[in-house]
């Protein structure tokens, strides 16, 4: 069903059967809460047989195209507003998963590019929040402030010739994820910032863990 909270306009459709386990999904620039979810589907039949799906639409517009939190330019942030932000959905994901009767520890948020970047911000103060975090092509223009994160797990995927994230910006995130005792799995990827279907797969053998 679709719904718009007070914070998020969202769409959350159930899981069949008994599963706990849900699957938030967050956009990059441009997309809305309709075109993760497909993905959200897929990886929930290929490595996570009856999850929920929860994907979320951002509530900032840059000319039009929806995003998490505002930016200058083509990566420099708007620090301010990642902030309000952070601050947002990180207080919307534990009440809208009770809303929804979801266990946030079965929960694992699932981004892409601007999505990612908020779900990293949002991990960075408290990696236990969810059962799991997976960052496609997340660009972090500074080094992080993380939580102890022992135990959680974390998935990063990068681009070896991605122009919007630097390769260095990714590995200056890796290592701070791991430095954080977090679990981590990092994959390379040989391509530039789109996602590839293989890219997809090491993510659904992932969740399968």
């Amino acid at each position: 069903m679709d719904a718009r909270s007070d914070d998020y306009v969202h769409v959350f459709e159930q899981g069949e059967g008994e599963s706990q386990k849900t699957l938030v999904m967050l956009h990059g620039t441009g997309g809305d809460e309709r075109s993760m979810a497909g993905l959200g589907h897929a990886l929930a039949d290929a490595a996570a047989p009856g999850a929920a799906v929860l994907s979320i639409r951002g509530d900032v517009s840059e000319g039009g195209a929806a995003r998490f939190f505002r930016r200058r330019a083509e990566g420099v942030y708007d620090m301010a507003d990642l902030a309000r932000a952070t601050a947002k959905l990180s207080a919307f994901l534990p009440r809208v998963l009770a809303g929804y009767g979801r266990d946030p520890a079965e929960t694992v948020a699932i981004g892409f590019s601007n999505g990612a970047n908020i779900a990293a911000a949002v991990m960075f103060g408290d990696p236990r929040m969810l059962g799991g975090w997976a960052l496609m092509h997340p660009l972090i223009p500074f080094t992080p402030d993380i939580e102890q994160a022992a135990g959680t797990r974390v998935m990063i995927t990068a681009g070896e010739a991605d122009p919007i994230c630097p390769p260095a910006d990714s590995r200056r995130l890796i290592e701070a994820v791991r430095a954080s005792g977090a679990d981590l799995t990092a994959k390379w990827y040989p391509g530039g910032h789109q996602p590839s279907q293989t890219e997809f797969a090491d993510i659904a053998r992932w969740l399968a863990v």
